[in-house]
Formats: structure tokens, C-alpha cells, sequence
């Protein structure tokens, strides 16, 4: 069996477009762990075949399909095929997408949501291809912003259905004000027995409320909250070593290993890619 080959990211910001992340990729032993993205994902397969776990149960996708991966929800990624897989993603914020049927003056009360972890849509996964390529080649700005509009316009009505937001006030009590004393000690967060003990709750059944209510329980809802807070840091322009010591990472090895397994590219390519 041959030795695989030299895997390849291009990660950038396309500025035309509002800086939705994109990253142009071919991956042969990259495993993601499970993650979450704070917008969405919206990925096209050209070569090889992907496998990844979503919703609680393992999906594949072949060439020319497309991934769908709505805010906040926990995958995978790994090969599905003995040469690896390429891809072109799209990581648009909630506003990048909404905007888009905002200006439309369609209806949709609340976050346009796909059902379908992966599609098998000819037209609409050449649609997203071809708009990577004009942003990667650096296409002018009008000519982005039309195919753009046009992919997630199209994306939407074939493939989204408009859920409401749930209003605050369902989410329970203890789990927000938990979730509110993580998000404030990322670099040194409280024990289990400390965050239940804040919350008036047990904590076995503190554990049991926290993950029904967020989908993980709180160690790993913490360690998808730093690498997100790691991500707008390094956006910013702050060196990772300074990220890993800001956010209690052991050292910067830590956070470079945590980074790259959920988001394929190393903080300092990461960086790199965000500043202009």
C-alpha cells in the first residue's frame, strides 16, 4: 500500500462576502473530533469520500455531495475512502445567511435549518463550487456577492425549512446561569460539584439537565467554548501562545493539538488566514 500523500488546507477570508471563512481542502489522516461550529457549515465533496458522525448516527458522503451542518450541532469528520478526501467548505455566521433572505423580504421567523446531513444536489453542489472558485481566485466583488446570493437563496428553499428561535426563558434556569459561569471562568473553571452547588441542583443531576438541555455534557461544552473563544482571539490578531496562556490551555502544544483536530488547520494558520 502506497504511504499517503502530503495533506493540503487553504484556509482565507473572503472579504466581499462579509469575511465568511472558507478552507479548500484535501485530507488523508485527519480526523476532526467531535465540534461545533457557531454558524454553519456547508461543505461539497470533489474528491474521495467523507464520513462523519451527526445527530446521533454516522452519514457518508460521496463526491459531489453536499454536508450540511446547522449552528451549535456536535460532528465528526474522517475519511471514508483509501485516498483521503477534498473538499470546499463554507463557514458563513448566522447573519451571512439570514441577510441573504433578508434582503429578499422572505419570510422566515427565526434560523434557517437544513434536515438533511448530506444532499445529493447536482446543480446546487456546483453552484457552491463555483462560488469557492471565483472567491479563491479573487473575483470581483460583484461577481462573489451575485453567485453568493444566488447558492444560498437556492440552498434554502430546496433543502431549509425556518424554525423559531426558542426565547430565553426555555431554556432551564440552572443551565443558563451554569453555562453563563463557565463562559466566565474558561481559563479556570469551577468543579462539578461547584456549578451544581451554584445552581441549587445535585450534582449527578446537574450533569443529566446540562447535557439534555445543551447536547454535551459540561467538560466537553467548556472545551468547544474555548476553542471558540481561541478562534476570535486569534482572529484578532493575538498570538497563539498568548491564546493557550489566556485560556488555561496546558501549554501551546495543547491548544495546537484541540485546534486542529476540531478545525483541520493549526492556530497559527488560523491567524494567519484573518489578518489582512
Amino acid at each position: 500500500m502506497s504511504p499517503p500523500g502530503r495533506e493540503q488546507t487553504h484556509l482565507w477570508q473572503a472579504p466581499a462576502l462579509g469575511d465568511v471563512e472558507m478552507l479548500h481542502a484535501r485530507y488523508f489522516q485527519q480526523r476532526f473530533a467531535p465540534h461545533v461550529h457557531e454558524g454553519y457549515v456547508f461543505t461539497v465533496i470533489e474528491s474521495g469520500a467523507q464520513r462523519f458522525w451527526h445527530r446521533g448516527s454516522e452519514h457518508m458522503a460521496p463526491v459531489g455531495s453536499m454536508v450540511l451542518i446547522n449552528p451549535d450541532e456536535l460532528h465528526t469528520g474522517a475519511t471514508a475512502h483509501e485516498s483521503g478526501w477534498r473538499y470546499r467548505g463554507f463557514y458563513p455566521e448566522h447573519a451571512r445567511v439570514t441577510g441573504v433572505l433578508d434582503e429578499l423580504e422572505l419570510t422566515c421567523h427565526g434560523l434557517p435549518l437544513f434536515k438533511q446531513s448530506v444532499i445529493h444536489d447536482q446543480a446546487l453542489s456546483q453552484a457552491f463550487s463555483h462560488l469557492h472558485r471565483l472567491c479563491e481566485a479573487g473575483a470581483s466583488a460583484l461577481q462573489q456577492q451575485t453567485a453568493w446570493r444566488q447558492a444560498v437563496l437556492a440552498l434554502v428553499q430546496r433543502h431549509g425549512h425556518c424554525a423559531d428561535l426558542a426565547p430565553p426563558g426555555r431554556e432551564p434556569l440552572a443551565v443558563a446561569r451554569a453555562r453563563e459561569l463557565l463562559e466566565n471562568h474558561l481559563a479556570d473553571p469551577p468543579s462539578l460539584e461547584t456549578l451544581a452547588a451554584a445552581v441549587n441542583l445535585s450534582p449527578f443531576h446537574f450533569a443529566r439537565v446540562f447535557r439534555q438541555a445543551t447536547g454535551l455534557p459540561p467538560h466537553a461544552w467548556l472545551k468547544q467554548r474555548r476553542l471558540n473563544r481561541a478562534r476570535a482571539l486569534l482572529k484578532g490578531g493575538m498570538p497563539a501562545s498568548e491564546v493557550a496562556f489566556a485560556l488555561g490551555y496546558a501549554d501551546q502544544s495543547h491548544l495546537t493539538r484541540q485546534f486542529k483536530q476540531a478545525y483541520g488547520v493549526t492556530p497559527g494558520m488560523y491567524r494567519e488566514a484573518c489578518i489582512v
